[in-house]
């Protein structure tokens, strides 16, 4: 689906939300919510900053902060002040399957809006701009892709990042091995331990990875960028009680000004578990994507 959310029709979505809403007129993900109860949230465990696993094993982060006010949102809506909220683990490779098998009913992590993954899944309006860049080891001599021609590089299973380096591979003609982790940190392990020479994957995933290692200092990001598909929250597909739910509380948040202070939160001041400062200013994309909330794919 490729639409802009214009004023007009979040105005219509706010009227929507302060009806109320009667248990025979729900849809969806919001009558599967008001019949059991429960709302389950899919969280990654090393997607820093966006949602991974604190100092006591708990989800926290920016797409944690934003789900939790989409839970505040549902329980306004269908009056279920104790709505119980449950987390499941999810990584590359099963948090589509998850989603659009009902398993969980909203991923927070870090999940890039395709118009591929749309035949699956939903997305809500844009929540982040990435970039691929690669991560080597300050040791290892590397300091431009071409440096990595011919050797064995990591990535991680299930991301729209291995597709991109595949198709990067064969078109650029870089004889490249790939060695695929079953999430960031087994990925960042391989070159952590010499398995691999470089990691690629968003730059501001690199970015957390780097900043929570025993010794940053060894490693570092290279400046090449490649372009990369938004993130957004993800859910089922046909389901736009629920959808039209979940853009009219992010676009809430954009417009108030409590986006930003989140994303100052997780992404200008230091956070758990080692109180690390990511400082990763929020990009002009992002900005102009704030002003004008947007779910459309890339690609």
């Amino acid at each position: 689906m490729r639409i802009l959310i214009h004023a007009a029709v979040a105005a219509t979505m706010t009227l929507a939300l302060m009806t109320g809403a009667k248990a025979d007129d729900l849809t969806g993900t919001l009558k599967k919510v008001k019949d059991t109860g429960t709302i389950t949230l899919g969280y990654r465990e090393t997607s820093v900053p966006f949602s991974y696993l604190d100092g006591n094993q708990k989800p926290v982060g920016f797409s944690i902060d934003l789900c939790g006010k989409v839970v505040e949102a549902v329980k306004k809506k269908l009056g279920m002040p104790d709505l119980k909220v449950v987390y499941t683990p999810v990584n590359s490779a099963t948090r589509l399957p998850l989603v659009a098998n009902g398993t969980v009913d909203l991923e927070c992590g870090s999940t890039a809006n395709q118009l591929a993954r749309q035949k699956q899944v939903a997305f809500s309006v844009s929540t982040f701009v990435a970039q691929f860049k690669w991560l080597a080891r300050n040791d290892s001599g590397i300091t431009t892709p071409d440096d990595l021609k011919g050797k064995t590089v990591a990535v991680t299973a299930g991301t729209n990042t291995s597709q991109f380096l595949n198709k990067l591979n064969q078109e650029d003609g870089l004889r490249l091995t790939i060695s695929q982790g079953k999430d960031h940190a087994e990925s960042f392990l391989l070159v952590d331990t010499g398995r691999a020479a470089a990691f690629m994957e968003d730059d501001i995933l690199l970015a957390g990875l780097k900043a929570n290692a025993k010794d940053p200092s060894r490693f570092r990001i290279l400046d090449k960028a490649y372009s990369a598909d938004p993130y957004a929250l993800m859910f089922r597909r046909e389901d736009p009680e629920f959808k039209a739910l979940v853009d009219e509380t992010l676009i809430g948040l954009m417009k108030s000004g409590e986006f930003t202070k989140l994303y100052v939160k997780w992404f200008e001041t230091p956070i758990p578990p080692r109180d690390l400062n990511l400082n990763f200013p929020m990009s002009d994309k992002l900005k102009e994507l704030i002003k004008s909330p947007s779910d459309k794919a890339n690609s």
